[in-house]
C-alpha cells in the first residue's frame, strides 16, 4: 500500500475508533492493528497519537472549507457574503442552510470528528474549548459579521446582530445534534429549518 494511502487510513481508522471510545481510551497499537500494520510503522507516518488527531483536525477543517467554498461562502470573512444574501428568499436561504446540515450529518469523516469532540467535551478541557470554538464561537461571530452588514446595508433590521446571530444559530445547532442522535430526525429536521428560516425572515427583513 502507498504511503499517502496508508497515511489517510490511520487517520479514518483512528477517527473511528476515537469517535466511539474517546481519544484517551485509544492507543497507538490499537490504530495500528485497525489499519493493519505495526505500531513501528505507524510512527513512520505520525510521531504519536496527538499528532494524528491534530491531522484530523486539519483534514477535518478542510472539508468543511471545501463546501464552504463549493456554495460561495467566506467563512473567514464574512463581509464578502452580504451581497449574496442580500434579498434572498427564504427558500433558497432554507436550501442553503438545509445542504450545510447535511453535509455535516452525512460526510462520515466530519460527523465522526463532531461525535469525537461531543464525547471529550465532558473529559478533556482543551478539546472542550476547542469544540465550542469551532462548533459555537465560529458559526456565530460569522453571522454576527453577517447580520450587521445587512443592517448596515438596510436589508434588515435590528439592532443587535449578537443577539440576532444567537437566534439564527441556536436552533440549527440543536437539530443538528438531535439528528446527530437519532438520525431517523432528519427528515423533521429539514421542515423545522424551514420553518425556522421564515420566522427569522419574517421577524428580520426589510430594514429600508
Amino acid at each position: 500500500m502507498e504511503t499517502g494511502s496508508t497515511k489517510q487510513r490511520i487517520l479514518e481508522e483512528a477517527l473511528g475508533l476515537f469517535s466511539l471510545k474517546g481519544f484517551d481510551a485509544v492507543s497507538v497499537e490499537q490504530i495500528a492493528a485497525a489499519v493493519g500494520i505495526k505500531a513501528p510503522s505507524l510512527y513512520k507516518h505520525y510521531k504519536s497519537k496527538q499528532a494524528i488527531f491534530d491531522a484530523i483536525f486539519v483534514q477535518m477543517q478542510h472539508r468543511y472549507d471545501a463546501q464552504a467554498a463549493a456554495m460561495e461562502l467566506h467563512l473567514s470573512n464574512a463581509g464578502c457574503d452580504g451581497e449574496q444574501f442580500a434579498g434572498i428568499a427564504a427558500a433558497d436561504l432554507t436550501r442553503r442552510v438545509q445542504a450545510l446540515v447535511r453535509f455535516s450529518l452525512h460526510d462520515e469523516f466530519v460527523s465522526r470528528f463532531r461525535r469525537l469532540m461531543t464525547l471529550e467535551q465532558f473529559r478533556t478541557p482543551e478539546l472542550a474549548a476547542l469544540y465550542t470554538q469551532r462548533y459555537v464561537t465560529r458559526i456565530l461571530s460569522y453571522h454576527e459579521e453577517l447580520f450587521r452588514g445587512l443592517i448596515a446595508r438596510g436589508e434588515l433590521r435590528g439592532a443587535d446582530p449578537r443577539a440576532m446571530a444567537w437566534q439564527y444559530v441556536s436552533p440549527v445547532l440543536v437539530l443538528l445534534s438531535i439528528c446527530d442522535r437519532q438520525p431517523e430526525w432528519e427528515d423533521a429536521a429539514m421542515k423545522e429549518l424551514e420553518a425556522h428560516v421564515r420566522q427569522f425572515q419574517a421577524v428580520y427583513e426589510g430594514g429600508k
